[in-house]
């Protein structure tokens, strides 16, 4: 399929508006594929529309691939169904929620566990119908207080979602491993360097879940990866494995209360008193469901990751205590609080904290902090000793021991084992080879897919515009036209071209606008067209045609007679980009 320029909506600009905040929200309103019409929401130009529904198409061809079954779900979901799973209270502002004229309560979809229960468990009776897997691509929306990164973190959003209910765990990890492989697919084919991780699984909830990172020096995310292993994970998710000793009781001094003169930061403190931060226990007040106070203790050189607290606690409903909280529990200003004297508040220690001998920490009254705290003679009630720490660069993998590395990453797709939190919840229910009911083994499987436009242009760009993986580019080839008022070969030669590049499946933008040649190179490498032909009377005085890969410093002259074939033999070559990404 080709396409005129001077016929097509392309409205590229010199310059981004203002207001945008990344890489990819730059080129993309710059190149014409996106405007904004709200916060969080935007218009997909022909261009940019283009590039999702090539996105699509390899994503749908690859869950067909595995037995999947696409439907369309509803995006209006009623109130009732996100009761029977508790999620309506716990999902948080992001759910938009709203009222019919009946005064029903529904909310916009942000994802379908609920609605696709709820399809199965009136559908599927029996052992014999299962495994079933089903998915969709359609919009979802998700209130972000803070939209940001133009079509990265939006509220409204093209999303591949599916889900997979089977008869038992043992047939939910296996194809769990089917998709997982299938997701590997998806992103190779889409051009995109990544790495799957292990992942927290959030509000989404289940047992076991994967992100994976397209991975760009801008993202959002920081990936932990072992330098000698397969190990990867998010750093919600690193582990951090328990090296500490406990200090032996013999060297315990006694412990004294000293006056910090107003200082309240570990830092501060620590400055103070010049000690090192790792002599020092951090104490930090959450609450659950903004009424149950639960301590975090931590060495004080080290960061809590709440992702990992909630885990442990087992509440996604887990926030910071306020400053009026933190003075009810505490029984004293904010910075003054200890571990010590909190009958019925629940403690959980970090690994490293076991290590900390006659520690500083507060001592629960205003302007004091108590020296040579040790936890075991002065804090025997605590729940335990857990990984609550954010992983650093100096941690050793928890697998093999080697090194990790930290990397930035763009989360373009999450796959989860949920286990039977929702049918259970749900009463999806099976009759077994007994004509007994069981319970339903889910899985639950996303794609971001203008996450993944988005994400590739973070990935690959340069100075000059958007550098597409030539399977997602809006058009494979650009076919620039010169001197064609003044050279009656110019035309008859264009459309030979175009038709031959057709004949061989590819897709072309024709520019044929009265422009400049400078002015039409600046436009097909800000959008990003993958192979550049160049029409001229000079080339035609050769039968020639001129050639350049976007992103390639030097351009060769083709016989045209011989451009179909040359095209073909520089796609089924491998570039180094492509063998990286293979890798």
């Amino acid at each position: 399929m080709s396409v005129k320029y001077s016929r097509a909506l392309i409205p590229t600009l010199r310059e981004a508006p203002a207001d945008a905040d990344n890489v990819s929200a730059k080129l993309m309103q710059r190149a014409g594929l996106i405007r904004k019409t709200a916060s969080g929401i935007y218009d997909w130009l022909p261009l940019g529309l283009r590039v999702l529904r090539k996105v699509e198409r390899v994503v749908r061809q690859e869950m067909d691939g595995i037995g999947g079954q696409e439907v369309s779900l509803p995006v209006v979901q009623p109130k009732a169904l996100w009761e029977e799973t508790k999620r309506w209270g716990v999902y948080g502002k992001e759910l938009l929620r709203f009222k019919d004229r009946k005064d029903a309560e529904f909310c916009f979809a942000p994802t379908a566990e609920e609605v696709v229960t709820d399809l199965v468990r009136r559908e599927v009776r029996s052992w014999r119908q299962l495994p079933v897997m089903l998915y969709q691509i359609g919009l979802k929306f998700r209130d972000e207080i803070r939209p940001r990164f133009g079509v990265m973190r939006a509220r409204e959003f093209l999303m591949k979602d599916a889900y997979s209910f089977h008869a038992d765990e043992a047939d939910a990890s296996a194809y769990y491993k089917i998709i997982f492989e299938a997701y590997r697919r998806v992103f190779a084919r889409c051009g995109l360097r990544f790495k799957p991780v292990e992942a927290q699984s959030g509000a989404i909830g289940g047992s076991y879940s994967h992100e994976f990172m397209v991975l760009a020096e801008t993202g959002e995310e920081t990936v932990v990866s072992c330098l000698k292993c397969d190990y990867a994970a998010n750093l919600e998710r690193a582990e951090v494995k328990d090296a500490f000793q406990a200090p032996a009781p013999a060297a315990f001094k006694p412990v004294v209360e000293f006056d910090t003169r107003g200082r309240t930061s570990v830092a501060d403190v620590a400055a103070l008193v010049k000690r090192p931060l790792a002599d020092f226990l951090k104490t930090q007040l959450y609450m659950i469901d903004g009424k149950s106070p639960v301590i975090a203790l931590l060495r004080g050189d080290h960061e809590l990751h709440e992702a990992k607290l909630a885990a442990v606690v087992g509440s996604p409903a887990l926030y910071r205590a306020t400053e009026a909280q933190y003075q009810q529990v505490m029984a004293c200003k904010v910075g003054f609080g200890g571990p010590q004297n909190h009958s019925g508040v629940p403690i959980y220690c970090d690994y490293a904290a076991r290590g900390v001998l006659n520690g500083v920490t507060g001592a629960n009254k205003d302007g004091l902090h108590a020296d040579n705290f040790n936890l075991a003679r002065d804090l025997p009630d605590i729940k335990g000793f857990f990984d609550l720490r954010a992983a650093s660069p100096e941690d050793p993998c928890p697998r093999c021991g080697a090194k990790t590395e930290f990397v930035k990453g763009i989360e373009v797709g999450h796959t989860f084992k949920l286990g039977t939190k929702y049918s259970a919840a749900m009463k999806a229910e099976y009759l077994d080879k007994l004509q007994k009911p069981q319970v339903m083994v889910m899985g639950c499987y996303g794609i971001g897919v203008s996450r993944v436009v988005a994400a590739a242009i973070e990935q690959s760009h340069d100075q000059d515009g958007i550098l597409w993986p030539a399977e997602i580019a809006p058009y494979r080839c650009a076919v620039v036209i010169l001197d064609e008022a003044d050279d009656a070969r110019v035309r008859p030669a264009a459309d030979a071209l175009v038709q031959s590049l057709e004949a061989a499946g590819l897709d072309v933008l024709e520019d044929d606008r009265e422009a400049k040649p400078g002015v039409k190179f600046k436009d097909i490498d800000l959008i990003g067209i993958p192979f550049r032909f160049v029409l001229s009377r000079k080339t035609l005085d050769s039968n020639e045609v001129e050639f350049k890969r976007r992103g390639s410093p030097n351009a060769e002259r083709w016989p045209i007679t011989e451009v179909s074939a040359r095209l073909s033999a520089t796609l089924s070559t491998p570039t180094k980009k492509d063998r990286l990404q293979s890798q």
